[in-house]
């Protein structure tokens, strides 16, 4: 598939580049000093400065500003409150499905909430108590591998420091060859000179007394004490949350959402349950990884291997980094006790399989395909809430971060979080196409409909990419925002994508179409047996910004149908009649354009010099949504004049009306 648009042609040449073979029925682009028509009639100079500028700044706009720079700050000022507060709403999310499924076997409210707080302080004191027990063997071990961590710590300091150490002599000892030898020092002063000198203060040394039993034993439990506060706190305000749930949630509807209980009810149901789902699936991936790791190093030799699989399975809630910060602690540790490095890579390489494994198979297994954030907000919220609370915030700041994705969703004020963060497509396709025009970037366009057509026949990418694409591209020439070179760049990208485009084979999603019509029972549509006897239907553009392209889109489709097909150009129908090219081999008109939903005069008038040529002739106009009862000004009540609101209409009817038209009114001349 070549790339459209040489880069060695200038707009003009690309322009006015003839087409041959099978494209000869598609016809030149209007010239680019045409004017154009519809709402905006400036000439291509004045259009070009035709853009209006930016609204400025408002009230409400400083205000939201002047507000998320105060949460930021109430966030880290008052991080030693919030932090409490946040892991026990956290955590009640977590215990939530435990204390339900309690709740099913008919225990009491109370009685299942301590349940699931007693199992859970059980399992994190028996993690604590593994990780202290295999801390403790690895150091009574390490006196038997001093050998081997003294060898290769020494190779490693030969391989690294050592050369490092012969370059800088090497180095120092040229720079002295080169360095000119320093003056000599002054005299030292003697007699006279030496006693009027300043005299050297004398040197004081402070020592600090003995500190008490009392100190010491304060000085090695605070570590320990700060902790155990902030975890006794959370247990105890966890308990709370999960004993006044519903409260707590109808307070939150009448502070917040009152006036729509519906939306908030939605949001505040959609965020418990996907942060509930999303804890349970990562504590069991987690877990489930560390016991893993855990069986393989000990098969592949490494000491304390349950130390590295309960570190591994704790510091996999730190995105990205965690399981690798416990895979370098484990290959040193394989890389130190043995005197060969055959420990050390099968240890990483045990990781990285592990690693994989889990986060290709079985996370989107159980997360779904998307977890609701992109990659680069994951790394972004670690930033952000490692800067305003730590560590902690470092492994709080995916769950956090998804919190305020979904509160996006249905807050409008805070929607461009959602925008910023989620996983969702910032653009949607027909708005990625236009843009890439717009950037003179139809190589990456043309890439977009390759990934897209891999899904979905062409019919359905011009149907819902190219034809909305041009519905922003038509009010920005509305507007009077696209220079006239421009416009013509855009038109001859589109129908160089066009051509490229013919080749596509739609037969595996006309299979897919026919399978799925049989499985629901539907009826599936015979292909259209049209007679090849020289019948052909002739495709009218409307004199629109775009509507060339429409017209060549129009006639790609109706020749993959196998129905015939030549076009015109409007300016051809409406200067002469030879515009009708040959009127003996038409026997179906197809007026297109993506002014049909507006009907402007231009099209009314066009359809009816069309038909008062070729009274008897079928005549379909389209190809913008419309309902037949809009009447659009167009004569529809005549039976000869159809209406299609989509492409496939469209060719259908083409189908139909060129397999019925009668010969004797076939060959009337127009």
């Amino acid at each position: 598939m070549r790339e459209p648009n040489s880069h060695h042609e200038s707009p003009n040449e690309s322009y006015d580049r003839p087409r041959h073979g099978r494209h000869a029925m598609n016809f030149p682009l209007p010239p680019p000093e045409r004017p154009q028509f519809g709402h905006a009639h400036a000439t291509p100079g004045s259009r070009r400065n035709r853009v209006f500028p930016p609204s400025t700044p408002t009230v409400h706009t400083l205000a939201s500003v002047i507000t998320g720079v105060v949460v930021v700050c109430g966030l880290y000022f008052g991080r030693a409150v919030l932090i409490p507060i946040t892991l026990s709403v956290l955590l009640s999310f977590l215990l939530a499905p435990l204390v339900n499924a309690l709740r099913r076997l008919r225990l009491p409210q109370f009685l299942s909430i301590m349940i699931a707080v007693l199992a859970t302080v059980l399992a994190l004191a028996g993690v604590s108590a593994l990780i202290g027990a295999q801390v403790v063997q690895l150091a009574a071990d390490l006196p038997q591998y001093q050998e081997a961590i003294e060898q290769k710590i020494e190779t490693v300091q030969e391989k690294t420091v050592g050369r490092a150490d012969s370059l800088m002599t090497r180095a120092a000892a040229a720079l002295q060859r080169v360095t000119p030898t320093p003056p000599p020092a002054p005299p030292q002063p003697r007699g006279r000179a030496a006693r009027n000198q300043p005299q050297q203060p004398m040197p004081v040394e402070v020592h600090t007394p003995a500190p008490t039993p009392m100190q010491l034993a304060q000085k090695a439990f605070s570590p320990v004490i700060a902790p155990l506060e902030t975890g006794f706190i959370v247990l105890v305000v966890t308990i709370f949350i999960l004993l006044q749930r519903e409260d707590l949630r109808d307070r939150l509807i009448s502070v917040f959402g009152s006036d729509d209980l519906h939306r908030t009810t939605t949001a505040i149901n959609d965020a418990s349950e996907r942060l509930s789902r999303y804890f349970v699936a990562q504590l069991g991936v987690n877990v489930s990884v560390g016991a893993v790791l855990a069986v393989g190093l000990a098969g592949i030799g490494v000491p304390g291997a349950l130390l590295f699989g309960a570190c591994a399975a704790l510091l996999r809630f730190v995105p990205y980094i965690g399981i690798w910060i416990a895979a370098v602690m484990a290959t040193i540790l394989a890389a130190a006790i043995q005197p060969q490095w055959t420990m050390a890579v099968w240890t990483l390489i045990f990781f990285i399989v592990v690693d994989v494994v889990a986060g290709q198979f079985a996370e989107p297994m159980l997360y779904g395909r998307r977890s609701g954030l992109s990659p680069l907000a994951v790394v972004v919220a670690a930033i952000f809430w490692s800067w305003l609370w730590g560590p902690i915030g470092l492994v709080l700041s995916t769950p956090l971060t998804l919190c305020i994705v979904t509160l996006g969703r249905y807050v409008d004020r805070l929607n461009f979080l959602t925008i910023l963060l989620g996983d969702q497509p910032a653009l949607t396709p027909a708005q990625t196409c236009y843009q890439r025009l717009l950037a003179d970037d139809p190589h990456e366009a043309l890439l977009q409909a390759d990934r897209l057509l891999a899904d979905m026949p062409l019919i359905d990418y011009y149907e819902q990419v190219v034809f909305e694409g041009l519905r922003f591209a038509r009010n920005d020439v509305l507007r009077g925002v696209l220079p006239a070179e421009q416009l013509a760049r855009i038109n001859q990208a589109l129908l160089d994508i066009v051509e490229d485009l013919e080749s596509v084979d739609d037969s595996r999603h006309a299979a897919l179409e026919d399978a799925n019509a049989r499985r629901n029972g539907d009826a599936v549509d015979a292909p259209l047996d049209v007679p090849h006897d020289g019948r052909a239907v002739l495709c009218i553009p409307g004199r629109g910004a775009f509507d060339d392209v429409v017209a060549a889109i129009v006639c790609q489709l109706l020749m993959r149908a196998r129905i015939p097909c030549t076009a015109t150009t409007y300016d051809d129908v409406r200067n002469t009649k030879a515009g009708m090219v040959d009127a003996l081999d038409i026997h179906a008109i197809c007026v297109v354009s993506l002014d049909a939903a507006e009907s402007p005069p231009y099209l009314r008038n066009l359809v009816r010099r069309v038909r008062e040529r070729a009274p008897a002739m079928p005549i379909i106009v389209g190809v913008r949504a419309m309902r037949r009862d809009e009447g659009m000004g167009i004569a529809t009540d005549d039976a000869g004049t159809h209406l299609a609101a989509t492409l496939r209409d469209l060719v259908e009817e083409c189908g139909t009306a060129l397999t019925r038209q009668p010969e004797a009114a076939a060959r009337q001349q127009m």
